[in-house]
């Protein structure tokens, strides 16, 4: 691994149901509780860079694979939906760990899972940081507040993949047959589709994120969550996104991501009724996570700061 990456923490591995184990890191036990949920093109890596930091500020961080990618099995019910997600991290969390409340941070696909979360285990979720994601699907609220409906995703040129991974994902990876073409096409998204800042990832970097999805099969799989917006793939049940959140939540937006638009902002500002925020990370993209960590760092300290360790 290249030196401007640090070392990855041991791999640790939980059984979250009879036929379903889970990957994750863990660092910085005995702190706050913090669960990192990532979203899609990711796996955990992408909160590399987030986990001693973290640690040192007194979180006890905990980074899990969803179902299906990375160090994770698949489904073995073949449910990727935000609420089989959010019952594998409450298991796992929960459960297996035995941690009453967490807060979590998330951004993309792992936003609509932390929000889904927060709200499906009542109590489970003391704070949440969300950022760059699909906001809660309320029409009337934001109607009601003035904010008005964004262009189609379709109609951005930066949104194809969004199409084809919704309703052609099988003939999608069928061209993509090697593994240097699909980490090719996921590098793609932290490159040339400009979500993120176009200095944020050296190649070593890239190497490094891209690695998990050279198997055609994991791959496939983390594409089953636009299918459910195609309305090509069942849902396991409804997601909790349908409704005001008033759990306590840090906003953040960053402003390089061609496809999450400033009405985000808007947004979740009406949809969460106990909201610090919303704040743009200046120079961040969709990974605000990667591209401005030491924001985002300083940013959870404050957030949290009368839940840390003296």
């Amino acid at each position: 691994m290249s030196v401007d990456l640090p070392a990855q923490p041991p791999l640790r591995r939980a059984r979250v149901r009879d036929d379903l184990t889970l990957g994750y890191w863990r660092v910085g036990e005995g702190g706050t509780p913090l669960l990192l949920i990532h979203g899609y093109p990711e796996t955990k890596r992408i909160w590399l860079r987030n986990l001693e930091p973290l640690a040192d500020a007194g979180f006890d961080v905990i980074a899990p694979d969803l179902r299906g990618v990375g160090d994770s099995d698949f489904a073995p019910d073949g449910f990727y939906d935000p609420p089989a997600y959010a019952r594998d991290l409450h298991a796992l969390v929960h459960d297996v760990l035995g941690i009453a409340q967490c807060g979590t941070v998330s951004g993309d696909v792992g936003g609509a899972v932390a929000m889904d979360l927060s709200l499906r285990f009542a109590g489970f979720v003391s704070r949440q940081c969300i950022f760059n994601t699909l906001p809660p699907v309320l029409p009337e609220v934001y109607a009601a507040a003035g904010i008005p409906e964004d262009p189609p995703r379709e109609s951005l040129a930066q949104f194809d993949y969004f199409v084809r991974q919704g309703h052609d994902a099988d003939g999608l990876v069928v061209e993509l047959a090697t593994p240097e073409l699909r980490m090719d096409y996921v590098r793609g998204f932290y490159t040339h589709r400009l979500l993120a800042s176009p200095t944020a990832f050296t190649p070593a970097a890239l190497d490094f994120l891209v690695e998990p999805f050279a198997d055609a099969a994991r791959l496939r799989a983390a594409m089953a969550v636009y299918e459910l917006a195609a309305g090509k793939r069942e849902l396991s049940e409804l997601p909790r996104l349908m409704e005001v959140s008033p759990v306590p939540t840090l906003v953040l937006y960053g402003p390089l991501d061609a496809v999450v638009p400033p009405s985000f902002m808007d947004r979740m500002a009406v949809a969460m009724s106990d909201l610090a925020g919303p704040f743009v990370v200046e120079g961040s993209g969709h990974f605000v996570q990667w591209e401005a960590a030491p924001v985002l760092h300083s940013t959870l300290q404050a957030f949290f700061r009368d839940l840390l360790p003296a």
